[in-house]
């Protein structure tokens, strides 16, 4: 049986924009980086009657490091570039974010994926580092548990809505 490959762009965020009580999540379009580390916090010793070192993993800071060419009218660049030019802090500087696996579709639902969501906190770190484009970098660091469930998206996979998997 031939092995598929899954690859980068099967894999896509989308940003989380709060209205009118609603939450939408729009395709993060646009991003030249967007790796996520899971950054793991160790506990490691070493036992006298033992040559060797033991480690346990016992939780995890996961973060995204990101980079963008800033696009005019996209609603996720114009969320996340006021967040950091008016340098918001706190939960303001929060939001929430979808990550869809279009290669785990949901059979027998259209358009319909595995999907994870997340609260993140929006780090800048730079802007203008380029003479191509304007760009903005930074990170984005976990501020809350993983919640597993379901995306479906719009024809032009746009825009996304989340639903938690039964039994949170």
């Amino acid at each position: 049986m031939p092995r598929t490959l899954v690859k980068r762009s099967d894999k896509v965020a989308f940003f989380g924009n709060v209205s009118n009580e609603t939450e939408t999540f729009n395709r993060m379009r646009g991003f030249t980086t967007f790796s996520q580390s899971k950054n793991p916090k160790e506990y490691s010793r070493q036992y006298v009657d033992e040559e060797f070192e033991t480690t346990d993993v016992t939780g995890y800071s996961p973060s995204y490091d990101f980079g963008f060419d800033q696009y005019k009218d996209d609603p996720v660049h114009n969320e996340m570039v006021e967040i950091l030019d008016d340098e918001k802090t706190g939960t303001e500087a929060r939001r929430n974010m979808v990550v869809v696996d279009f290669s785990q579709p949901i059979e027998g639902k259209a358009n319909t994926y595995k999907a994870v969501k997340r609260e993140w906190a929006i780090i800048g770190d730079a802007e203008g580092d380029s003479m191509d484009a304007y760009t903005y970098s930074g990170n984005m660091r976990a501020t809350s548990k993983r919640i597993k469930g379901t995306a479906t998206t719009s024809s032009n996979d746009s825009v996304a809505a989340f639903t938690a998997d039964s039994g949170l």
